[in-house]
């Protein structure tokens, strides 16, 4: 295209208005030309900078590097490329720039193209661009410390745990073995009661042998859910031998010598459906006992305690229920957990705070499970689910 061409503005305007400073100085810095764009940029007519040095328009920083570095390259490779500088203003003030500079030869000698461009916006980009690598860093070394700081934690408690683990079982395997080593003695304690009983005794020696039983009896009880918790935490779970049940024949059975050993609590048995299930016959006994001697050590004795044996189309269900105080909301959520009591009230005929825990491990064993509800209208009912399902006859 020629450039001559009328459609383009003529060559004094494109000078003028180039989106840069456009500045022509001779070899040793001298202004000859430069445009209105640079004029406007540092506050000076274009006339007036004629005949100036255009490293005068520099501070005194930009002087020295001008001398030392610029200037040099200018002379020895004819151009230079983005050199930063700051440019003094009218008004005093600084103005940084970015210079690209080339040196011609003419006819008449050597000149100094200078094209120069402002940074204020490539300024402001990278003072951001710094300070979202400063904030990444600080987050970055703020992480490391945090996953260091994570990783010590899970150590100490990684090694808590193992520690707390060898304790928990190592009191645990003295609990099954002290409690298996009683069982001797306390037979023996047994049998000595029984063979006693049996000749003539004066009452008062009667009622000593009947605390002696009683106290045995319960001894017996206290081993053996101590026997169970070893057995569930330390084992694999408590074990069961399932056979053919009739269920409520069963559950009545299991009623009749409960109400031998607790004579002041008034058992019902009622039975609903019918059919039999695949039970563990001595666990299920175990958890009837469990759940009796609970309604005993907390409910009111001057009402009934109702045993209920329960047969549906996929399960079977044994249910204890007691009239005793309501159990609150907040002790429900635990009350299986082992050591944990309905009350602080004493009883001849608590164990040590594992019998419901048993009772749900037993549950658990024969694949069902247990549920409590307390109320005042309706008591507390415990009731035990066994599921039939591939266990049914």
């Amino acid at each position: 295209m020629s450039t001559d061409d009328p459609s383009l503005p003529d060559p004094q305007t494109l000078f003028e208005g180039a989106p840069c400073g456009l500045v022509v100085t001779k070899e040793d810095g001298t202004i000859l030309r430069s445009n209105q764009t640079f004029s406007n940029w540092i506050g000076f007519d274009s006339q007036a900078l004629v005949g100036r040095r255009f490293q005068d328009l520099l501070t005194m920083g930009g002087r020295i590097f001008h001398q030392t570095h610029w200037a040099p390259l200018m002379q020895m490779q004819g151009s230079v490329a983005e050199v930063k500088l700051d440019v003094v203003h009218q008004d005093k003030r600084i103005v940084t720039m970015l210079l690209n500079g080339v040196r011609r030869a003419h006819a008449s000698g050597a000149f100094y193209e200078l094209a120069l461009f402002g940074t204020t916006d490539r300024d402001k980009y990278e003072r951001e661009l710094l300070n979202a690598r400063k904030l990444a860093e600080e987050l970055l070394s703020k992480k490391m410390a945090a996953d260091a700081a994570l990783l010590d934690a899970q150590t100490q408690l990684n090694l808590a745990y193992e520690k707390a683990k060898r304790r928990a079982s190592f009191a645990e395997q003295m609990v099954a073995i002290v409690s298996h080593d009683l069982k001797n003695p306390l037979t023996a304690i047994k049998m000595a009661s029984d063979i006693l009983s049996r000749g003539q005794r004066t009452a008062k020696e009667t009622r000593m042998l009947g605390h002696i039983s009683q106290s045995a009896d319960r001894a017996e009880r206290m081993i053996a859910d101590l026997l169970d918790f070893a057995l569930a935490r330390v084992g694999r779970g408590i074990g069961i031998s399932p056979t053919p049940l009739d269920l409520h024949s069963f559950v009545s059975q299991s009623v009749d010598e409960l109400r031998v050993a607790f004579p002041e609590a008034k058992l019902l048995h009622p039975s609903i459906g019918t059919g039999a299930a695949l039970l563990d016959a001595d666990r299920v006994q175990q958890i009837i006992g469990n759940l009796v001697a609970n309604s005993v050590a907390y409910g009111d004795l001057t009402q009934p305690i109702t045993i209920t044996s329960r047969l549906e189309d996929d399960q079977a269900i044994v249910s204890v229920q007691n009239h005793g105080p309501v159990i609150p909301e907040s002790l429900i959520a635990v009350l299986f957990e082992p050591m944990t009591r309905g009350t602080e009230t004493d009883s001849n005929v608590r164990s040590v705070g594992l019998g419901l825990f048993i009772v749900r491990e037993i549950a658990k064993a024969h694949g069902g499970d247990v549920s409590v509800s307390s109320s005042q209208e309706d008591g507390t009912v415990f009731s035990v689910y066994f599921p039939l399902g591939a266990t049914a006859l």
